[in-house]
């Protein structure tokens, strides 16, 4: 008798502890996914109308949503697809792991001096914000920390990933504007453009001027006028307008650098005027080659001293940028559209 009831006993403690163990697996499922540790997505990422990325030397980056536009604070535009890589983050982050014990100081140290700080808004209040402290050692996974309207800020960092990638988050966070700046220079459509004026400082007879008068158009090339006009030469050469584009900002120059550079003169410079009577102008500078030993040879076929691939372009909003020789000799190049043989000693009409 004695032993069956220590063997009752026995199995009642056993299922007392199961029950016990399951409502603590139970507690802590359901704790857990309150945690604010967890929360670091927001699904309705429609709802994101601003965002703000702050590097640890305190460079900061705004992106704000007008409708289904994107731009920084300034109201000038940014690049959309990096745009979207944070929103594509922020939908399909999730808890990865924890981190190990012995880890954890050295991943909140991290943070504090390398940390990238991301800050978002829905509907024009805030709701979370991201602390981004740098890779797992494997680099699947991102050491992060969550703060959140109505969890407040977790404790201690986890390790998170992005559902359906096997790679780092942070590389998607930076605050440097210039690699956020959308790089297109000209957008025109050929019926928007009034005139073009294309001068070559030392190489004159390389000049040319399109200019729209009511339904027609006029070319001057090399100082004259053309007497006859191939029409559909002229169109070829302004539908290059459409999509005219800088390779990178500027990376290299110092401020005073580039000082000097504007005080040179210009290979080459540009002036538009629209329909509207807007007017956009660039000034193009050669970059000095680098020695190879071999004489490059330019698109005119001319030998060079010069970078014959890429040169510096000013902007209308006088900034500099790397430009390739690639894009944009089919807007600076006239005689590859008017024949240069034809010529009257004033307008026509």
């Amino acid at each position: 008798m004695k032993r069956i009831i220590i063997i009752i006993l026995g199995v009642g403690l056993l299922v007392g502890l199961g029950i016990y163990t399951s409502q603590l697996i139970s507690k802590k499922g359901t704790s857990d996914e309150n945690l604010a540790a967890f929360n670091f997505d927001i699904k309705d990422t429609a709802s994101v109308d601003k965002i703000i990325i702050t590097e640890p030397n305190g460079m900061e980056m705004t992106l704000l949503r007008s409708g289904t536009t994107w731009t920084d604070e300034k109201g000038q535009c940014v690049q959309s697809a990096q745009v979207f890589n944070i929103l594509d983050a922020l939908y399909n982050v999730r808890f990865k792991g924890y981190i190990p014990e012995n880890g954890v100081k050295l991943v909140i140290n991290r943070m504090a001096t390398i940390g990238i700080k991301v800050q978002y808004f829905q509907h024009g209040d805030w709701s979370k914000t991201w602390y981004i402290g740098g890779s797992t050692s494997d680099h699947h996974g991102t050491f992060m920390l969550v703060e959140s309207e109505e969890a407040g800020k977790s404790d201690l960092p986890v390790i998170a990933e992005i559902k359906g990638l096997k790679g780092i988050i942070e590389p998607r966070f930076f605050a440097d504007s210039r690699r956020w700046q959308c790089s297109g220079i000209f957008a025109y459509q050929m019926s928007e453009i009034a005139e073009v004026n294309v001068k070559f400082p030392d190489r004159k007879d390389r000049n040319f001027e399109v200019r729209k008068i009511k339904d027609d158009y006029l070319v001057k090339f090399g100082g004259k006028y053309l007497t006859s006009l191939d029409t559909n030469m002229v169109y070829r050469y302004l539908l290059n307008y459409k999509r005219i584009n800088f390779e990178n900002p500027n990376f290299e120059l110092t401020n005073k650098q580039i000082d000097s550079l504007k005080k040179t003169k210009p290979f080459c410079e540009l002036n538009l005027r629209t329909v509207k009577n807007e007017k956009k102008k660039l000034r193009m500078f050669r970059i000095q080659a680098t020695s190879t030993g071999e004489s490059e040879v330019d698109d005119f076929g001319d030998k060079a001293t010069y970078d014959v691939n890429k040169f510096w372009c000013e902007l209308p909003n006088g900034e500099i940028v790397k430009c390739q020789y690639f894009v944009f000799n089919p807007i600076i190049m006239g005689h590859i559209y008017f024949n240069p043989n034809r010529y009257a000693t004033k307008p026509q009409g």
